[in-house]
């Protein structure tokens, strides 16, 4: 019977499939499909491999390690695409991280979660505080858009430079929320940290469990290559590809891409969400979101700043939408603490509605 190890396991077989189409030339549109098919076995391990090394150093320097890698595949994909000038993919990408996380993610979970139980509960203050911290990250994209949107023929340096102001104001947020829910209100987390017998284990097994760190370090660092080699096959066939599947490259960058780099952590949600452990849940779909947010979008800026590439936070204002539209209506259903599968259903709506709009929305003059 297939489960989840098992479909990843047979994934890792586009790895060669997709290096040696690009040697032996088999065509854009198949080197986009291994690479992206080969990428969600990766991100699965690496995550993996990153949890192993978490449980050796302790759960402080582990908390930071898994808060810093919970989105190195996507960083990587971007960092890649971003690296050849694709900067409005990168942009895109950052939105679909953004709205898939808080619409595709939490309405599976809420869905499918309550399909087994009739209502199920989480934190109500750790969702206040994920709210207000999406909350930030709108107002950082909002800024820079309107003011580009205002003031028409503004120099681009001028946006950049705001940019990277703001990005350093977001990534001190972000590393003071690290504090806030690993030291000084660690025990509002407690209870989604407490889940790591996701896969059954007994707390006995759990302490006697003592992962090899070499190993593992060996491993992430395999795997990080890896990622990288495939996303650059992946950037490399993006424009041609799309094109030949007929997908504009906004609709792959805002939807395909952040499904490919997060497919094994959004399993882990779903999956978690169907054992009524939903504080467990929401903390990976918003904590993930909140992560794009406040680290790897500001990251990308910085990162730009220094390749050269004009990237900053004026985003195309179609995208901007659909980013405000996602914070409302998640803040909106999690506000109270508790869901039930009619709110996983109103997420899910929002989802495929936001999708079908990035799918007819007619191809944006310079972009890719």
């Amino acid at each position: 019977m297939l489960n989840k190890n098992n479909i990843l396991s047979l994934l890792l077989l586009f790895i060669p499939v997709s290096i040696a189409a690009h040697y032996l030339e088999w065509g854009s549109a198949v080197v986009f499909v291994t690479s992206c098919l080969a990428i969600v076995p990766l991100a699965a391990w690496m995550g993996t491999a990153t949890e192993e090394i978490a449980v050796v150093v302790g759960p402080s320097i582990g908390g930071l390690l898994n808060a810093t890698f919970g989105n190195a595949t996507e960083l990587i994909i971007a960092l890649i695409a971003l690296n050849a000038g694709l900067v409005s993919v990168v942009k895109a990408t950052i939105t679909g991280s953004i709205i898939g996380n808080l619409l595709l993610v939490m309405g599976f979970s809420m869905f499918l979660g309550g399909l087994r139980y009739k209502e199920q509960e989480f934190q109500s203050v750790v969702a206040r505080v994920n709210a207000s911290a999406m909350n930030l990250a709108v107002i950082a994209i909002l800024l820079p858009t309107a003011m580009s949107a205002t003031t028409p023929g503004i120099d681009e340096s001028i946006l950049q430079r705001l940019s990277v102001a703001v990005a350093l104001i977001l990534i001190i947020v972000y590393v003071l929320s690290l504090v806030f829910s690993m030291k000084t209100h660690s025990y509002l987390f407690d209870v989604g940290m407490a889940e790591n017998e996701e896969e059954g284990e007994t707390e006995t097994e759990a302490a006697s469990h003592k992962p090899n760190i070499f190993l593992w370090v060996g491993v992430l660092l395999v795997v990080t290559l890896l990622v990288a080699l495939e996303s650059e096959l992946l950037v490399d066939t993006l424009e041609e590809a799309t094109s030949q599947l007929g997908l504009t490259a906004l609709f792959t960058g805002v939807i395909l891409l952040p499904i490919v780099g997060n497919a094994a952590e959004h399993a882990t949600a779903v999956t978690v969400a169907m054992k009524n452990k939903m504080d467990l849940s929401v903390s990976v779909a918003v904590g993930s979101s909140m992560q794009i947010a406040l680290f790897v979008a500001p990251v990308l800026v910085i990162a730009g700043w220094f390749m050269g590439q004009p990237m900053d936070l004026n985003f195309n204002p179609f995208e901007l939408v659909a980013v405000v539209v996602a914070v409302l209506i998640a803040n909106s259903i999690s506000s109270d603490g508790k869901s039930n599968w009619l709110e996983g259903i109103l997420l899910l709506a929002a989802y495929a509605v936001l999708g079908l709009a990035f799918y007819f929305h007619p191809v944006v003059e310079g972009f890719v």
